[in-house]
């Protein structure tokens, strides 16, 4: 009596409906006319074809708010020594150690221009991109070793040689769209001095260029000696630290040591009468001097971080805004809803500034489609037509394995619904569950 008055029931519901799932019909609806189109590769591209442009960040996550450069070439300032010493018989020489050649790096106040074959100092012939470049003073190289060139942007050649320097420009050049013929040059050399001082004739800061300085020539370019009493009188130099000495008949009588090679920061002093406190006096004016000029830079580049730094700070609470926002949808977004027999039915956010694919919903909001109860060969993608007046329904038979890498391909759209259908057996098994439920219930 139970099994028929079961079979009879089940015959009934199954009459109803009851034993139907919910599935994709290509029929007349309430929302218009439904189109089932097997999904391929060539459907996959049509589809994709459809005008969508993902929402995109604000534009304070693409901004930065720059890189404070380190200052090159500016090492710690050593203390002034003190020898002392007394007048000697015959004063002993205390020579330099040599100095390796090296290329001319580029350093801080350095003056460059561009120069191309119709121009030698100056950069307008680069079609008309740099002419905003000032004919007398150039590119000076900043604090933190870069130049800034109209519509091109600050780039960084400070420590580098000529050549280095030009690849460094042609590199940000490329990066605009630029790609002049060129050659830098230096028009002003201010970044390594040799001082000199004491009994010439005209005591002044001496430019190293691209050519090595030696000591006569540097010497030359103070107007020469005064000194009229050689045999007191001495070249003293001061290095990194220490304290050379050459008297002045023994530079006189040697060439090679004429021909001392000096470097950035030497400083000269030409003592006439063996005075070491004359000496260490002009020593540590020039010690003075290139400190203020450290300390300068310093707070220079402290104020530049700091202003970095605040920059920094905005941007990220502007982020962070934006984040909270987005957090307690605060935000217009585009979403795509997953039903049927998936692992949760759920609403997918489509991702800022880029598209995402079925296969990106079904497996991370969706959890994918569950082996006992999902039909992988039932998937559709339901989209509803610009006009309003139909649905297409991209279908999906993932029963063969290779068909899923159609679901990588295939771009999502707004108000998609993603829908899984049920395999037979569990709406069956559902149907038979609901019947023993009633059959219990009545008691039978």
């Amino acid at each position: 009596m139970r099994s028929i008055i079961m079979t009879g029931l089940f015959l009934t519901l199954a009459a109803c409906g009851a034993i139907g799932t919910p599935v994709v019909v290509a029929e007349r609806t309430a929302v218009g006319e439904v189109e089932i189109v097997a999904m391929s590769a060539n459907n996959v591209r049509a589809a994709n074809a459809s005008t969508y442009q993902p929402r995109t960040l604000p534009a304070i996550f693409s901004r930065t708010a720059g890189t404070a450069g380190s200052v090159r070439g500016l090492g710690a300032i050593p203390e002034a020594p003190y020898e002392p010493e007394n007048r000697p018989g015959s004063m002993p020489t205390r020579l330099p150690p040599d100095i390796a050649p090296q290329p001319y790096r580029i350093g801080v106040g350095d003056v460059v221009v561009l120069a191309t074959a119709e121009s030698a100092s100056t950069v307008e012939a680069l079609s008309g991109l740099l002419a905003a470049q000032n004919r007398r003073q150039g590119y000076t190289v900043q604090d933190d070793g870069s130049i800034s060139i109209p519509d091109v942007g600050r780039v960084d050649i400070g420590g580098l040689t000529l050549q280095e320097a030009e690849q460094e420009v042609f590199r940000a050049l490329v990066d605009q769209d630029m790609v002049p013929n060129f050659s830098i040059e230096i028009s002003d050399f201010n970044s390594k001095r040799v001082s000199l001082g004491g009994a010439v004739r005209n005591p002044r800061n001496i430019p190293i260029t691209l050519a090595p300085l030696n000591l006569s020539e540097a010497l030359t370019a103070a107007g020469g000696l005064t000194a009229s009493n050689v045999e007191y009188a001495s070249i003293r130099l001061y290095r990194d630290g220490s304290m050379y000495q050459i008297p002045l008949a023994t530079y006189l009588e040697t060439p090679s040591v004429q021909k001392i090679r000096l470097k950035d920061g030497d400083a000269l002093y030409v003592d006439t009468n063996f005075d070491l406190d004359q000496a260490q006096a002009y020593f540590q004016q020039q010690i003075t001097l290139r400190g203020l000029q450290q300390s300068a830079r310093a707070d220079a580049l402290s104020q530049l971080n700091s202003e970095i730094g605040i920059r920094r700070n905005e941007l990220s609470e502007a982020r962070s805004n934006f984040s909270a926002r987005v957090q307690f949808d605060a935000v217009e977004r585009d979403y795509v809803y997953i039903a049927g027999e998936v692992g949760q039915q759920s609403r997918f956010t489509l991702p800022f500034e880029r598209k995402a694919s079925l296969a990106d919903a079904l497996f991370s909001e969706g959890g994918g489609v569950p082996n006992a109860s999902g039909n992988i060969g039932e998937d559709y993608v339901l989209r509803g037509s610009g006009d309003g007046r139909g649905i297409r329904a991209w279908h999906l038979d993932a029963y063969n394995a290779a068909n899923l890498v159609l679901a990588t391909r295939f771009e999502l759209r707004p108000n998609d619904v993603i829908f899984v259908s049920e395999k037979p057996l569990t709406a069956l098994s559902r149907v038979i569950g609901e019947v023993a439920a009633s059959v219990s219930i009545l008691g039978i």
